[in-house]
C-alpha cells in the first residue's frame, strides 16, 4: 500500500491575483479552462511557474494525503500569481504569493487552481483536484478509498480530517489466515470506503463554492475522456491480467481486446454517472443510496462481507494535528492511524545534529537512515 498526495495553500490578500496560467492561457479569457484541461496532457495540465514568497501570516494550507495503491513524490505543482514563464522540470522548487496546488497530475492540479482564481477556499480546490486524481490516475486515488487531510488555517488553527477506510462490522481478527493474499487482493479486502464522506465534511466546514462547482470538473473528464498518462499506463500494465478478467474494468481500460495505450483517450461514463448524482445530493447518494446499494451488491457478489448499514454508519473523525516544534520549525502531522508521531520521532533525532548542509549530504542522509532504524522499530508503540 502507498498513497497519492495533493497540496494546496492560498493566501487571500489578493483575491484577483493573475493566475499561473501559462502567457497564452491566460490570453483566452473567453475560453473554459474545464474544457481546456480535457485535451491536456498530465504534464502539459502542469506548468511550473516561478514566482514570488508569499506572507506566511496570510497563509492557509490544506495537504491531502490519499490511501490507496501508489507513493507519489514529484508532484505537478501550479501557482497562482506567478511571475512569467514556464518549465516542464518536475523537481524545480516554485515560490508563489496567493496560492498553489501540487498533486501527481497536472490537470488535477491545473483544476484546483483554477478553484482558487474563482475565490475559493483551499479546501475547494483540494476538494476538486482530489476527485480529478479519482479519474486520471485511479489506481493512486477515488471515492472508493481513503485519506487524511490535514488544515492549517491563517489564524493558526489547524485540523486533522481522518476519512480513512474502515473495516466492515463482519470483519474478524483471523478472516485472512487461510489466505494471506486476500486482505490485498479481492473483494474481502474492500473496507468502508471515506474519501467522499471526508472531502464533503471539509467543504462543509471550510468550502466557499458550491459543492456542485467542484464535482464538476470530475465529471465532465470521466464523460468526455481523458489521456492515459505514462504513470496510469504502467499501473494498467501490472495490472493487465485482472483488467483483462473483469467485464467492467475491460469496458474502461482496452480497446478490441487490447490495453489502452499512453495518449489513448479513456472514459467512464458509469462513474461519470455516479458523480453527477454525488454533485447533486452530496455523500448520500453514496452511503444511503442506489449507488451505495449497487456496490455493496458487487462487493458481496464477489466475495466480499461489506454491508448497507456498514456505508450509512461511517462516520468522518475530525482532531488535533500533534506537533513539535524542531530544526527551527514548527511541524504539524496527522496523529494515528497516520505516520504524524513517527515522523515527529524521526525529526527530533535528527534536530539533535542541528540543521543538514542539504539533503544530498552524504552523513546527513545516514543519519536519516539511522533514525528511521529507530523509528520503525517503536512505531508499533507509537499508536
Amino acid at each position: 500500500m502507498g498513497i497519492g498526495q495533493l497540496g494546496t495553500y492560498a493566501s487571500f490578500n489578493n483575491p484577483s491575483a493573475a493566475c499561473g496560467l501559462p502567457y497564452i492561457m491566460r490570453k483566452r479569457k473567453k475560453n473554459n479552462v474545464e474544457e481546456q484541461v480535457l485535451k491536456l496532457s498530465p504534464l502539459e495540465g502542469c506548468n511550473v511557474i516561478l514566482g514570488t514568497t508569499m506572507a506566511k501570516k496570510d497563509m492557509l494550507l490544506v495537504l491531502l494525503t490519499i490511501k490507496i495503491l501508489l507513493l507519489s513524490l514529484l508532484l505537478p505543482t501550479t501557482s497562482l500569481h506567478a511571475a512569467s514563464g514556464s518549465t516542464k522540470n518536475r523537481r524545480e522548487v516554485i515560490f508563489a504569493r496567493s496560492g498553489a496546488v501540487a498533486t501527481d497530475d497536472g490537470r488535477c492540479s491545473r483544476i484546483g487552481m483554477t478553484v482558487l482564481r474563482e475565490g475559493g477556499h483551499a479546501v475547494d480546490a483540494s476538494v476538486a483536484a482530489a476527485l480529478c486524481l479519482g479519474i486520471v490516475s485511479p489506481a493512486s486515488s477515488g471515492i472508493g478509498g481513503g485519506a487524511f487531510m490535514l488544515i492549517r488555517q491563517a489564524n493558526g488553527k489547524a485540523q486533522a480530517f481522518d476519512m480513512r477506510e474502515t473495516a466492515p462490522s463482519l470483519a474478524s481478527q483471523n478472516m485472512y489466515a487461510a489466505n494471506a493474499t486476500l486482505k490485498s487482493k479481492g473483494a474481502l479486502s474492500v473496507a468502508i470506503p471515506g474519501e467522499l464522506a471526508g472531502l464533503h465534511e471539509a467543504w462543509k466546514q471550510h468550502g466557499r463554492l458550491p459543492w456542485e462547482r467542484l464535482v464538476k470538473p470530475a465529471e465532465r473528464l470521466a464523460r468526455l475522456g481523458f489521456k492515459i498518462s505514462p504513470y496510469l499506463n504502467m499501473q494498467m500494465t501490472k495490472t493487465e491480467s485482472g483488467i483483462l478478467a473483469d467485464e467492467g474494468l475491460r469496458h474502461i481500460f482496452t480497446s478490441k481486446g487490447s490495453l489502452l495505450q499512453t495518449g489513448a483517450t479513456c472514459r467512464n461514463r458509469k462513474l461519470a454517472q455516479t458523480l453527477r448524482q454525488i454533485s447533486k445530493f452530496g455523500p448520500v447518494a453514496f452511503y444511503n443510496g442506489s449507488i451505495g446499494s449497487k456496490f455493496v451488491r458487487d462487493i458481496q457478489k464477489a466475495g466480499g462481507i461489506l454491508t448497507m448499514k456498514d456505508l450509512q454508519s461511517y462516520r468522518v473523525k475530525v482532531t488535533k494535528p500533534v506537533s513539535t516544534d524542531t530544526l527551527g520549525l514548527k511541524i504539524l502531522a496527522m496523529p494515528p492511524p497516520s505516520g504524524g508521531p513517527p515522523l515527529i520521532l524521526m525529526l527530533n533525532i535528527l534536530s539533535k545534529y542541528g540543521n543538514s548542509s542539504g539533503v544530498s549530504d552524504p552523513l546527513w542522509v545516514h543519519r536519516e537512515i539511522e533514525s528511521l532504524k529507530n523509528v520503525f522499530a517503536v512505531r508499533m508503540n507509537l499508536g
